[in-house]
């Protein structure tokens, strides 16, 4: 039976090497403990508990039993349903066609490369406020050119029926970071097989539906998951542009949600329990993805990704 690895080492050449490990690594335990596990915890307990830091008494599982029982429980989590389920494919769509653009040979190449990439390294309250002028019934761009072609320009985050879609084409702007992923993806992906395929002579969509997608689908499988996760914890822009969910709570996305009954209504023992639901939410999804995708992702050794 094979021992244990040690934590602190005998001989004193292995017990100075683990000394310095342990000091150049304590900046990310410090975090971990601080910033991640103990929020964690003590939102798990929060949860069963009335808790608005003045006093707190521990209830069960009543804040639970409340929250389905609570119409903006599922008016939160529809509307965060109606923008993931959307904004995810086209996000994704749209981030492979550029990757597919970016893999040719263009001139400039790796100046539109940094152009498409750009935007995804931008702070989100900026984007928000940018998009929210943008966007604006009054003086905005995307209304003027509208006005142009003599079409009437929507009032986006004004109106009920358009403030989901003017999110979902705001979350186009931050298609670069999944365009990089993609294009590192294609770039391994064997030139032989394509030129294999072009002696057999298979066109460019046969290649691409059969070779290309196959090839990078455990690339779209990585950002399948990352964007749903995201998507499903979308605050920084809804917040900034519509703030309390309007128009008549269209935009009230989960997370905005939780952060109005902590840090609005001091709720915090209700919000922990509306946390530790979204978690669930995203580990069955997570969990659902991995494991339809046995069957659907080409792995290059046996068995690799499955559950």
């Amino acid at each position: 039976m094979a021992s244990l690895p040690q934590l602190w080492p005998k001989t004193k050449l292995a017990r100075n090497e683990a000394k310095w490990f342990y000091i150049f690594i304590s900046p990310w335990i410090i975090g971990f403990l601080g910033l991640t596990l103990y929020p964690m915890v003590a939102s798990a307990v929060y949860s069963f508990a009335e808790y608005n830091i003045v006093k707190m008494q521990f209830i069960g599982v009543t804040n639970f039993v409340n929250l389905f029982q609570d119409q903006l429980f599922y008016t939160a989590l529809g509307v965060t349903a109606y923008y993931t389920v959307v904004a995810v494919p086209l996000g994704i769509v749209l981030a492979l066609v550029v990757a597919l653009l970016l893999n040719q040979r263009v001139p400039l190449l790796s100046f539109w490369r940094t152009i498409y990439y750009l935007p995804s390294v931008i702070s989100g309250v900026a984007v928000a406020i940018l998009w929210k002028w943008v966007m604006n019934p009054q003086f905005g761009l995307f209304n003027y050119v509208l006005s142009v072609f003599g079409i009437p320009g929507p009032r986006w985050f004004w109106d009920d029926n358009w403030v989901i879609p003017a999110f979902w084409i705001m979350s186009i702007w931050g298609i670069g970071g999944s365009m990089v992923i993609y294009l590192a993806g294609l770039q391994g992906v064997p030139t032989a097989l394509y030129e294999a395929a072009e002696i057999d002579g298979a066109n460019s969509v046969q290649r691409f539906f059969n070779i290309t997608l196959p090839m990078i689908s455990p690339v779209l499988l990585f950002s399948l998951v990352t964007n749903m996760i995201g998507a499903l914890q979308i605050f920084t822009q809804v917040y900034v542009i519509s703030d309390k969910g309007g128009p008549n709570y269209h935009s009230l996305v989960y997370v905005l949600y939780l952060f109005t009954n902590a840090f609005r209504w001091f709720r915090f023992g209700y919000a922990s329990a509306l946390a530790w639901i979204l978690f669930i939410i995203i580990v069955i999804l997570t969990y659902f993805m991995l494991k339809v995708s046995t069957s659907m992702v080409y792995y290059e050794s046996p068995g690799g990704g499955g559950i």
